[in-house]
């Protein structure tokens, strides 16, 4: 079989997901394991959710609603926006798929940081475009080196705020600074996923920006349901951007793409605002005493804005994430990210959180990491 595969499609990379817990437990046969590799919300979906979900089933021989009207009108309240401003898709990730299909052609260009969100990069291989890619500068976007990187085939800027790994932040000031630097030729893409967890005194107003057209480039914003709402199984997010950009991208979004489950899901997690508080404030505890847990065993914890963070483990990460696994505990390896020497792991539950301290210090010992 000959198959007529373009090049730009034979050089990708798949990406890599994590492996299901319980083929992890087949193979390393262990029992009762915890997930803290994947950024997850460990106290699970809002029961409203849930409840909500059950109760829509017996429709499920119906199509969905393709506009997601009444998602569409709650998700516009909860950020502040109009509903023309928002689009809703399958996973935030399939927002930058629309935004790459609307906006990315053979030859253009789109700029994102390393180490970030690998899908950005593969969806601009599937169009043909240029990845030009900048290294992260002390753990944060390099916001300099990207803006010298714009030329005129650059048609999108991608950049994750907080930072996947590394949990840092771009402050208001800096980024104002950015988008001055930049022409209005640029569509800039703030991936927000993990802005639930950021002080909103840190946050920078991404409405202010999205409604200044003839100021600034375009801004747009990629949120999920998937961290604090805990519905990451249910593949559910969206994108707030000037309602123009909202138009172009609906003109590439296949109809019905986000399911009835999905719409009910959201919508009642987006009424339980209880849970939703409850997530970022044991979140934030969490990540405190995390913190002052690791660092007592001679590791060195990166601060973050997440409910995740890099840990430093002064050792092979790759040797201490298989030795965590015989311990029924999963963390992520940051080598192939260009941090060979660190973990990642999410802020779990208490009894979670004991347990991961208790496999680390066993596993440092174990492994001649102890610094203490």
């Amino acid at each position: 079989m000959q198959l007529p595969v373009p090049q730009h499609i034979k050089a990708i990379v798949p990406y890599p997901p994590g492996k299901p817990m319980d083929e992890l437990e087949r193979e390393y046969g262990i029992t009762n394991a915890i997930k803290l590799a994947s950024n997850e919300n460990p106290w699970g979906p809002s029961p409203k959710a849930v409840a909500a979900i059950g109760t829509m089933l017996h429709t499920l021989h119906r199509y969905p609603d393709g506009s997601s009207y009444y998602l569409t009108e709650a998700v516009a309240r909860w950020i502040g926006s109009a509903p023309e401003e928002i689009v809703l898709g399958n996973g935030s990730n399939e927002v930058i798929e629309f935004l790459v299909k609307a906006f990315v052609g053979t030859g253009d260009a789109v700029i994102t940081s390393h180490p970030s969100f690998l899908m950005y990069q593969k969806f601009v291989q599937v169009r043909g475009g240029e990845n030009v890619i900048i290294p992260l500068k002390a753990m944060h976007h390099d916001l300099a080196a990207i803006s010298a990187a714009v030329t005129e085939r650059t048609r999108l800027i991608f950049i994750d705020n907080p930072n996947n790994p590394t949990g840092t932040l771009i402050g208001k000031a800096t980024f104002d600074s950015f988008l001055a630097d930049l022409p209005q030729s640029v569509i800039v893409v703030v991936d927000e996923a993990y802005v639930d967890f950021v002080d909103p005194a840190e946050r920078i107003d991404i409405l202010g920006y999205i409604r200044q057209p003839e100021q600034i480039p375009a801004v747009v914003s990629l949120r999920t349901f998937s961290k604090a709402f805990g519905l990451a199984g249910l593949r559910i997010g969206f994108g707030v951007m000037h309602r123009d950009v909202a138009a172009l991208l609906h003109r590439v979004r296949q109809p019905f793409n986000i399911n009835l489950p999905a719409q009910a899901g959201a919508l009642a997690a987006l009424d339980d605002t209880a849970h939703y508080d409850h997530t970022l404030q044991a979140t934030a505890e969490g990540r405190v005493w995390l913190s002052e847990a690791v660092t007592g065993l001679g590791c060195i914890p990166y601060p973050s804005h997440t409910n995740f963070f890099l840990i430093d483990v002064q050792g092979d990460a790759t040797r201490l994430y298989e030795a965590m696994l015989y311990k029924g505990v999963i963390v992520r390896s940051m080598k192939a990210y260009g941090y060979p020497d660190f973990i990642r792991i999410t802020v779990g539950t208490v009894e979670e959180n004991q347990r991961f301290v208790a496999a680390l210090s066993e596993c440092l010992r174990d492994l001649g990491y102890e610094r203490v």
